[in-house]
């Protein structure tokens, strides 16, 4: 528990320094396009566009829980496209930048927080253009619901530095962890509830169960109840402690290991 602690006075002595090196790479990977940071902003845009032309014209889905679908599905698309992105893009901060750092004084440890942060710019420019479609497709509009959206942004946050603590370093000390994370994060797309609502009877139950325990399917059913449902979050205790446990499980574990072997990780990269 002491290097849980340690780790959480890291990120948050170092938020400051965290965001402006968030703000520097987010330039510096569009430096050399000739719309710069736009594509922040234009990218998610036509992913969710593209979204729109398959799934509200071309496939002519029904609804979900009486939901119109695209506007049910955009909705949970948004912050699995943000988690996948922060997941896949966390795993690998230590190993590429802590030849640099280590000649620092510099927490290694708040490098997969970073790409918490960096995404952030993406996510938020999805959820306007989501909440966009689900007002004027979906007749959805605001209620004393969305203000729980809160809670599962901050869920949200914390199981994502929780989970990135741990794969960044099992990442580098085990090399072929990464390319297992990837497969990983295309399986949990289909298990996550992204594109279809398992919740139904065409799901054996037990099979049902064990879905709603993932921790990301927690968020995204989370911001779905938020924008279109008609529930609290303490509604449903048993997959709120689950999914809690979740986080501090990878919080425990991961800053374990992180501080176990942050001395070395020059040396085993």
């Amino acid at each position: 528990m002491k290097e849980v602690i340690t780790l959480i006075k890291e990120q948050f002595g170092n938020l400051g320094i965290m965001f402006r090196i968030s703000k520097y790479q987010d330039k510096s990977d569009y430096q050399s396009h000739y719309l710069g940071l736009v594509w922040e902003y234009l990218y998610p845009i036509i992913q969710i566009g593209i979204y729109w032309l398959v799934f509200g014209f071309g496939l002519k889905k029904g609804t979900s829980g009486g939901v119109d679908y695209l506007s049910w599905m955009v909705i949970g698309i948004t912050p699995w496209f943000y988690m996948n992105s922060v997941v896949l893009d966390a795993s690998k901060s230590i190993y590429l930048q802590v030849g640099m750092v280590s000649k620092m004084k510099f927490p290694v440890s708040v490098l997969p927080t970073i790409k918490v942060i960096s995404n952030l710019s993406s996510f938020w420019a999805m959820l306007v253009v989501s909440i966009f479609i689900a007002f004027f497709k979906g007749g959805i509009v605001p209620n004393m619901y969305w203000i729980q959206w809160i809670y599962y942004f901050f869920a949200m946050v914390c199981w994502l530095v929780a989970f990135s603590i741990f794969n960044s370093t099992i990442a580098i000390l085990v090399r072929d962890y990464r390319i297992f994370l990837q497969s990983l994060m295309r399986m949990l797309f289909y298990m996550s509830g992204v594109l279809f609502n398992f919740e139904t009877n065409s799901f054996p139950a037990p099979l049902v169960r064990i879905f709603q325990l993932n921790p990301f399917f927690y968020i995204i059913s989370g911001f779905r109840e938020s924008m279109l449902g008609d529930d609290w979050f303490w509604q449903k205790p048993i997959l709120t402690i689950t999914f809690w446990l979740f986080v501090l499980f990878f919080l425990l574990v991961g800053s374990h290991l992180h501080y176990k072997f942050r001395s070395r990780f020059v040396d085993l990269i």
